[in-house]
């Protein structure tokens, strides 16, 4: 039997301010800051693609998770070869280290400015 892969297109991220959150991963990515389907997007050169909409209603995730409070859905994970360099450059385009931290030196988690939780995993 024959299979058909189905392959990921495209990741929509919610968030406040979809021009902000263009530039911080197009930046913090080193990935082409583009419009697809009259999105602002980040692309990378594999065609790797985010999506950033504006949700007028948008609340932040709380990590780690809190009860009653709004959960997290996902998160990134992103490969570097250095944490502590890419820690640096993450905090100069405005995220912030999660104040709980359970990757010892393996990972260190973040909150992008729109709130959203991701890892710099060593590579």
């Amino acid at each position: 039997m024959m299979r058909t892969e189905v392959l990921l297109g495209n990741v929509m991220v919610d968030c406040r301010d979809a021009l902000e959150l263009q530039c911080f991963y197009g930046q913090l990515l080193g990935w082409e800051m583009c419009t697809l389907y009259g999105c602002p997007a980040v692309r990378s050169a594999g065609g790797v693609v985010f999506l950033f909409t504006a949700e007028p209603d948008y609340v932040p995730p709380i990590w780690p998770e809190e009860p009653g409070r709004q959960q997290k859905q996902m998160h990134f994970d992103f490969q570097v070869e250095d944490i502590p360099e890419a820690v640096r450059r993450a905090e100069a385009l405005g995220a912030a280290k999660a104040a709980a931290q359970f990757g010892g030196g393996e990972f260190v988690t973040m909150v992008d400015p729109a709130g959203h939780p991701f890892c710099l995993c060593r590579k």
